[in-house]
């Protein structure tokens, strides 16, 4: 098939065929950013903006990687050091990036439903790199990708995901991807973090995170949110750790072959110990490098490409 989405702003309205194909084609860009010469001129010509309202090292990064890889020209704009900062409005900056002719802008806002904004501004191609407590759809893919990568099928898989759930667009992307495409899924936390209603999607919802993971596949640890913490959300970092932490000693009473996600940054010793983070079981880096290779195939498929097979070899 041909991959026709001229914005990608959610996985909620994405069909499985669709999320199959980038991850299809995910594969071939990934055996590019092995090789010693990494370029292609796919998108010679076109141009990416990054243009991220919140703090960001891995997604920026990989998107920039991603669009240099296939030949793009990139601008990363630094909102604290833009017009901005002098009153000027989110319409009015987005439609200057457009006048100065952006093919793509890959936009993080802190607000939910700005990149439909965004879309619905400017005639370039709009993706989302995370829009408030809303989606992530980027993040979710790559963790399909390397889920796929490493168990062949994500069909089947009983993939927990535990913390903070109800201001996690980590959280809501996974949700709708592993539903879409045959997992199981089940979501742990305290249970001032867990959204009413959320077992309305097709989840199963669990306050207890040893019985949870008895039967897991897969464990999803989200980056615990210190303010959280301080609106009184759950009691202390250390009472949260001790129920929710991903530990040493909570592993042992897990399955020998389960597979240890997070999406980063990680808080180290509050929900996920070193020691976890860096076990053998752990694919944290791979999740890293995988992006890169997933937000290329996006990138090449929302430029009108319709086979990564035959561009890549």
């Amino acid at each position: 098939m041909s991959f026709s989405r001229k914005h990608l702003l959610g996985l909620e309205n994405l069909e499985a065929k669709e999320i199959i194909e980038i991850l299809n084609t995910a594969v071939p860009c990934k055996d590019i950013i092995k090789r010693e010469i990494k370029k292609l001129p796919t998108l010679r010509g076109r141009s990416v903006v990054t243009l991220f309202f919140e703090p960001s090292t891995r997604t920026r990064i990989s998107f920039e990687l991603a669009a240099k890889r296939l030949g793009a020209d990139t601008v990363s704009i630094a909102v604290n050091t833009s017009s901005v900062q002098k009153g000027e409005n989110f319409v009015d900056t987005v439609k200057t990036i457009e006048a100065l002719g952006a093919d793509f802008i890959v936009l993080r806002h802190s607000v939910a439903g700005s990149p439909q904004l965004l879309a619905e501004t400017v005639n370039c191609r709009v993706i989302n790199a995370g829009d408030g407590a809303h989606e992530h759809p980027t993040q979710a893919l790559l963790d399909l990708f390397t889920l796929r990568e490493r168990c062949g099928e994500i069909a089947g898989l009983n993939v927990v995901i535990v913390g903070d759930i109800m201001h996690s667009r980590v959280a809501k992307s996974n949700i709708y991807g592993l539903l879409k495409l045959g997992a199981k899924v089940t979501v742990v936390g305290p249970p001032t973090l867990l959204p009413p209603g959320i077992e309305e999607l097709g989840v199963r919802v669990m306050t207890n995170l040893d019985a949870a993971l008895e039967e897991a596949n897969v464990v999803n640890v989200l980056r615990i949110q210190k303010e959280r913490q301080q609106k009184g959300l759950f009691p202390s970092l250390r009472e949260y750790t001790r129920l929710y932490g991903l530990t040493k000693e909570r592993l042992a009473g897990a399955p020998q072959d389960l597979i240890i996600m997070h999406p980063g940054p990680a808080n180290l010793g509050v929900e996920i110990s070193e020691e976890v983070a860096t076990d053998p079981r752990s694919v944290i880096t791979t999740q890293v490098t995988n992006g890169v290779a997933v937000r290329m195939a996006l990138l090449y498929l929302m430029s009108g490409g319709e086979n990564g097979d035959d561009l890549f070899n």
